[in-house]
């Protein structure tokens, strides 16, 4: 794969000059750790499920990340080859991308809730040449889907399956028989695979696929050096370091799982801990059972946490801090887990092309994380422009742009959209306004996405599939609000004449069409017409007041 990360070169002298970009990778992070702490418990993964936990010091998990690295070069995986993943949180995730690190390798993760819809698109635009997937995970069948998509994408030459076959053995196919199982890195020309061709910290190292608003995912694309500037001052502010333990139930196929999970912990000599599977009461008894001090999730995972430790009165005394991120943060559910939990809680705001790039500090009071959205972390600035990109005054609603050392290299084979200007500033698609302080507080997005738990809906895309049901003329998707989840999907649609269509006819139409459970709209709202503009713009504003009506 040829990457076009145009973003990278103009901006690296500026960076490496200012002390954002600290030019190490995640391979010299793994090798001092080895060097440093060897006999340390850097992983454990826990498979909800079944209880099965699984851990790793880091010298067995560097040891592991070299056999891996070199089975995946027996299967022909070299550099800047794209190694897609669609697993959930576990140490298969965490080392397959040490092991493509180790080999200059790109790894793609991608959420368990795709489907063909979704990873049809992804695996071809990015060129995968193996995809790594459980044998089943949630009842689902992955292998079958991975083996449905392999016919139509002729560069995926490998689907390597986590699990056994229906008898509890490994297939031929399977992780354990081609990756984890043999002694790949005791073979004569090990040392000449693990050392030929590692990535520098200006090499494309990760491809995450992010919902925009044209109706097509854009391939995200981080070197080394934007992910560590990030996470470094990140974990500064937070506090952070090797004697830490970080809880990790947000999916590492986002940025939050990833960068903070996977990455951070080994960058700061500290200990992960990975749930597969969200059920608060089991991340209550990891907290306990590990030790851990540290959690970022989506505002969803923090009011079921509060809850259950409410309705248990089990304690997580170790906890220290929450950083929530995804969706604001209800002022009652800060005082509530505040009293269960006793952990501080952190407002964020971030994005997929750079991370974090707004924090609450750990010193505010706790009005900020609920009023607020934080403020830029070292290396970022933000500000608030009219459509003429001029600055705004404070308290004053316009679009946020944002210039970030850890911003991305670029949308791959999308160059044209990367929304970026000469001078580094990114245009976000958000709409903010910043306090007298420096504080943000996003006021709504001017691209089209319903974030449901922290999960990016593509409404564009959605809509596009509806219009194809015979019994819809005219359709608009648009957020309501959810206590829980933040935010949840209405369709609101104007039927044919004579045609009528109700919510489960609706729903069993996506999933015909291959959509993921999670960007099914929850809601129906029937109208006559939808309200536009004179220009034939619909005015989506006045569809949620018409939700907002319909509840009273």
């Amino acid at each position: 794969m040829e990457f076009d990360a145009v973003l990278i070169e103009p901006r690296r002298a500026a960076s490496v000059a200012n002390g954002w970009w600290p030019g190490r990778t995640i391979n010299d992070e793994l090798d001092a750790c080895v060097a440093e702490c060897p006999d340390k418990t850097a992983l454990t993964s826990i498979q909800v499920e079944d209880g099965t936990t699984t851990r790793f010091t880091y010298r067995e998990m560097a040891r592991m990340a070299d056999r891996i690295a070199v089975g995946l070069a027996r299967l022909g995986v070299g550099r800047n080859d794209v190694v897609s993943l669609q697993l959930p949180n576990s140490w298969q995730l965490t080392l397959t991308y040490l092991a493509c690190s180790r080999i200059g390798a790109v790894l793609n993760p991608l959420m368990p809730i795709f489907r063909e819809r979704e990873l049809s698109f992804m695996l071809k635009h990015g060129g995968s040449k193996v995809m790594i997937v459980p044998k089943r995970f949630r009842g689902f069948d992955f292998e079958q889907m991975a083996n449905g998509l392999k016919a139509g994408l002729p560069e995926l030459e490998h689907i390597v399956v986590v699990g056994g076959r229906s008898d509890g053995q490994p297939g031929a196919n399977s992780f354990e028989a081609l990756l984890s199982g043999p002694s790949w890195e005791q073979e004569p020309d090990a040392h000449a695979i693990l050392t030929r061709n590692r990535p520098g910290p200006d090499d494309v190292t990760q491809l995450l696929y992010t919902s925009g608003t044209t109706g097509e995912p854009k391939g995200v694309m981080h070197t080394a050096n934007t992910l560590m500037s990030n996470i470094l001052s990140y974990a500064e502010a937070m506090r952070l370091g090797g004697h830490d333990i970080v809880l990790m139930a947000s999916p590492m196929a986002h940025q939050t799982g990833f960068m903070y999970g996977l990455m951070m912990p080994i960058v700061l000599r500290a200990s992960a801990v990975l749930q597969d599977i969200w059920q608060a009461k089991a991340a209550i008894e990891l907290i306990v059972d590990e030790g851990a001090t540290f959690t970022m999730a989506s505002t969803a995972f923090l009011t079921d946490l509060a809850n259950t430790v409410t309705e248990t009165g089990l304690a997580v005394s170790t906890l220290r801090t929450f950083l929530c991120a995804g969706a604001p943060i209800p002022g009652p559910l800060v005082e509530q887990a505040r009293k269960a939990i006793g952990a501080k809680i952190v407002s964020a705001w971030g994005m997929t092309e750079m991370g974090a790039v707004t924090l609450t500090n750990l010193d505010d009071d706790d009005e900020r994380s609920f009023s607020t959205d934080g403020c830029p972390l070292p290396g970022v600035e933000v500000k608030v422009v009219d459509d003429a990109d001029l600055p705004l005054p404070a308290h004053t609603t316009g679009r946020l742009l944002v210039r970030s050392c850890s911003s991305f290299g670029g949308y791959l084979k999308r160059a044209h959209l990367n929304g970026t200007d000469a001078d580094g500033w990114f245009d976000s698609g958000d709409l903010a306004y910043v306090d007298e302080r420096g504080y943000i507080r996003i006021a709504g997005r001017s691209k089209d996405v319903i974030i449901r738990g922290g999960e990016n809906i593509p409404v564009v895309e959605i809509e596009a599939l509806l219009y194809r049901h015979p019994a819809i003329s005219e359709v608009a998707i648009v957020a309501y609000p959810d206590e829980r989840l933040g935010e949840r999907a209405c369709a609101v649609i104007v039927e044919r004449r004579g045609e009528h269509i109700d919510l489960p006819a609706l729903v069993e139409f996506l999933k015909s069409q291959k959509v993921a459970p999670q960007y099914m709209p929850e809601r129906l709202l029937l109208l006559d017409a939808l309200p536009t503009t004179p220009s034939g713009k619909v005015q989506k504003f006045k569809l949620r007041d018409a939700m907002r009506g319909r509840e009273a």
